[in-house]
């Protein structure tokens, strides 16, 4: 690994001011911010007079390896899975609160990096919204905790409770993709004792397409509100795998979603049905609509039927994947 240049400071050898300064001068205007990053606190422009917020935190080991993600990695991805929410609920995003915990031998430009991926990740998936504040401090383990706020533009909320009998159900995004690049990014890392960096130019596009999805989500996050207007009954954010979160949206509305096979199929990357149902972090769009309805974007899965004994069948049977669970599922490796 090539060493870092000379003016490439860490962490624990400047000051915080110099910090935030470095990170501020990377970030873009919100659309809705009154006043932004520099003050106590910001203040956002909240339109409907309602305000959506989330919050979510991604700690090294569980949520992400700096073995295989740069600066601008993180970035992006804590962007990403925090904007999905807040289009899960049917709001278009307006703000980031970034908190950082950094190791004290963090490079400034590693910092500077997640500032870009921030920027570039809002940019690209949510226009007009960007960090506007947050709060830097220093950690054993490297700790980024988001809280996003979004706007309804005066809709209703979306949430996972109403689905009801005769819905459609119906997917936005990618299945199996992100668990896709996990997998590969596992398989290098893991082959020995000695980490084996992985190549771009050695992947076929489908391996490079998912080692991008699970680096740099790209949830569909323009199609949240786009649901919310067509009369979208319920909906989440596909985070923890098809399986676990259609089940969470099962039981929320106290229904059972019937899934066609051949339908799922048509959605799960590289023909992998076990990947598309059970592996994570695609972050698409799960929503039930009422029948008759089904906004571009949206790829019919099945209907919604009466409560039976299990929340999700696929071609009538019960799905045995039980998704992602950090608490359950990390290994304790960095």
């Amino acid at each position: 690994m090539a060493s870092a240049p000379d003016d490439d400071q860490r962490i624990g050898d400047i000051s915080e001011g110099t910090v935030l300064r470095a990170i501020l001068a990377r970030t873009a205007p919100a659309a809705n911010t009154i006043l932004g990053p520099g003050d106590d606190a910001a203040v956002i422009a909240a339109p409907s007079r309602s305000v959506v917020a989330t919050a979510d935190t991604l700690v090294e080991g569980p949520d992400f390896r700096t073995a295989w993600s740069s600066g601008y990695d993180l970035g992006w991805k804590a962007a990403a899975v925090n904007l999905a929410d807040i289009a899960a609920m049917g709001a278009v995003p307006t703000g980031l609160l970034v908190s950082l915990a950094v190791p004290r031998s963090t490079r400034l430009s590693f910092v500077e990096q997640m500032a870009d991926g921030f920027r570039e990740a809002c940019a690209a998936l949510a226009p007009g919204c960007s960090v506007v504040g947050g709060d830097l401090t220093v950690s054993e383990l490297l700790l980024i905790a988001v809280t996003a706020l979004g706007d309804l533009d005066g809709r209703d909320a979306v949430t996972r409770a109403g689905a009801r009998p005769g819905d459609v159900v119906a997917l936005a995004g990618e299945l199996g993709a992100a668990a896709a690049g996990l997998a590969l990014l596992f398989a290098r890392f893991r082959a020995g004792e000695t980490p084996v960096a992985v190549e771009r130019s050695e992947l076929d596009a489908a391996q490079r397409h998912a080692l991008d999805r699970q680096l740099r989500p790209a949830p569909p996050i323009a199609l949240g509100p786009v649901a919310a207007e067509a009369g979208a009954t319920a909906m989440m954010d596909v985070s923890d795998g098809l399986a676990l979160d259609a089940a969470r949206l099962a039981d929320a509305s106290g229904v059972t979603l019937a899934l066609d096979g051949a339908a799922l199929d048509a959605l799960a990357f590289a023909a992998d049905r076990e990947r598309a149902i059970g592996g994570g972090e695609d972050h698409g769009l799960l929503a039930t609509f009422p029948p008759g309805v089904l906004p571009e974007g949206f790829h019919r899965l099945g209907v919604v039927t009466a409560r039976a004994a299990d929340g999700v069948l696929v071609d009538g049977a019960p799905i045995t994947h039980a998704g992602w669970d950090p608490y359950r599922d990390w290994d304790g490796a960095l």
